[in-house]
């Protein structure tokens, strides 16, 4: 599915990232790990489509090159990015958007708009996978919500695009048990044996919920441990200063 290698970044002259190699296959579960700066959200954002100030290197995503694609390119290919922190939209409902987003991606892929009634109940499938009143809906996306209503929207924007390949950014930052629970599930739900997930994260704590094939370490700039979910748990026990003196 996704194939990048030999990536270099550079944000303000400085190097972020520092020549990655790295395969996804659809179906799999890939964790992204590592301490703040070591450039985690900007192989995601890289991947999406957004600039830096230098890029080099190759990524290929079933056989393009995404390099020379623009973001929305990218995106009706079925490249989805949720937010470390999502952007708050205030007079734009969510359902508006979510109808406007999967109508427009639909378009681009030969297909045609979803009837209101077939889009109204998919929404509604969706909001209860993720246990989400349906006045959630009229709400302006992401005005005055919480972290985790945020989180669970990002999701739900996840789950109504059913992307190929979900680029999630910390989906558990701020989330108390119960809400961890209910994303973990709605990511659950996305996975498939064509579907494939990137998941950045801090902590092992949602891996108790959506169970990785590889886990990797990025160390400044660099993937420098992969292994599987016990990895998670050894950086849970002892930090990064381990990883620091294998390298």
């Amino acid at each position: 599915m996704l194939k990048i290698k030999e990536l270099h970044a550079s944000i303000n002259l400085k190097n972020i990232l520092c020549g990655i190699n790295l395969e996804i296959k659809s179906g799999s579960i890939h964790v992204i790990m590592g301490p703040n700066g070591s450039g985690k959200s900007t192989l995601a954002n890289v991947i999406a489509g957004k600039n830096v100030d230098y890029l080099s290197g190759n990524i290929e995503y079933f056989g393009k090159n995404l390099l020379s694609l623009l973001p929305e390119e990218r995106a009706h290919l079925g490249i989805f990015l949720s937010f470390q922190n999502p952007v708050e939209i205030n007079g734009v409902s969510n359902i508006v958007f979510l109808k406007t987003a999967l109508n427009t991606l639909r378009k681009k892929q030969g297909l045609n708009e979803l009837k209101a009634g077939d889009l109204i109940k998919l929404i509604k499938d969706k909001c209860r996978i993720l246990e989400l009143d349906e006045n959630f809906l009229q709400r302006s996306i992401n005005f005055g919500f919480s972290g985790g209503e945020k989180k669970k929207n990002e999701i739900l924007q996840m789950l109504m695009l059913n992307p190929k390949l979900a680029l999630l950014d910390e989906p558990d930052s701020g989330l108390d048990v119960d809400a961890l629970k209910i994303v973990a599930k709605g990511i659950n739900n996305l996975h498939s044996a064509t579907q494939s997930i990137l998941i950045i994260t801090h902590y092992h704590r949602l891996l108790d919920y959506v169970i990785p094939d590889y886990v990797h370490v990025l160390y400044n700039g660099r993937i420098v441990q992969s292994g599987g979910r016990e990895l998670a748990l050894e950086i849970e026990k002892n930090g990064y200063g381990w990883i620091e003196e294998k390298i």
